[in-house]
């Protein structure tokens, strides 16, 4: 059995909601699942599917939002890195799509639209759960772990990223 190529796409924040409010906000209201950050004009959310098949199996959201703390050690970079900075929250797979490659795609796609807008510098507050994750993605953590009420342990992952210039005229695949 082939298994259909992992595809992603920039799209609304409402074709990722469903998605987001299943995986990380079960048993409470959609509207947990809305976050401040989906309105910002300078955010993008990120869809995976596979294949031609409608169903969004992997999301994320990613806006600009300067690193809270003070970088350190050997990949600390410029002083004006964290100010460079792209956060995303709202990383989920559907449960059947675990272990395929969709996070990882939606991260690359991510990373590389945030490069494309400036971003020098990418973190996020993932669940410890994810540490694994993260760490095969490039990501350190930062920190110690907290909680966030209501759902759970969580760490500060971050990654240094190149920026890059998109050729003029070329859509990246916007819908």
């Amino acid at each position: 059995m082939t298994v259909p190529a992992i595809r992603t796409a920039l799209v609304p924040a409402s074709e990722i909601l469903g998605l987001r409010w299943e995986v990380l906000r079960p048993g409470l209201p959609r509207e947990a699942a809305v976050f401040p950050e989906d309105s910002d004009p300078a955010a993008f959310h990120i869809a995976s599917y596979e294949g031609d098949a409608p169903e969004v199996l992997g999301c994320g959201t990613f806006f600009p939002e300067p690193f809270p703390g003070a970088l350190c050690g050997a990949s600390a970079g410029p002083p004006d890195l964290a100010a460079t900075a792209y956060r995303f929250r709202g990383m989920a797979s559907a449960p059947a799509a675990r272990g395929r490659g969709h996070g990882a795609a939606v991260l690359r796609a991510g990373t590389a639209e945030a490069a494309a807008r400036g971003a020098a510098l990418l973190w996020c507050n993932g669940r410890t759960t994810a540490r694994g994750f993260y760490e095969r993605q490039g990501f350190r953590t930062h920190g110690e772990e907290f909680v966030i009420e209501g759902v759970g342990p969580h760490l500060v992952f971050v990654r240094e990223i190149r920026p890059r210039t998109r050729p003029a005229g070329d859509g990246a695949g916007r819908p």
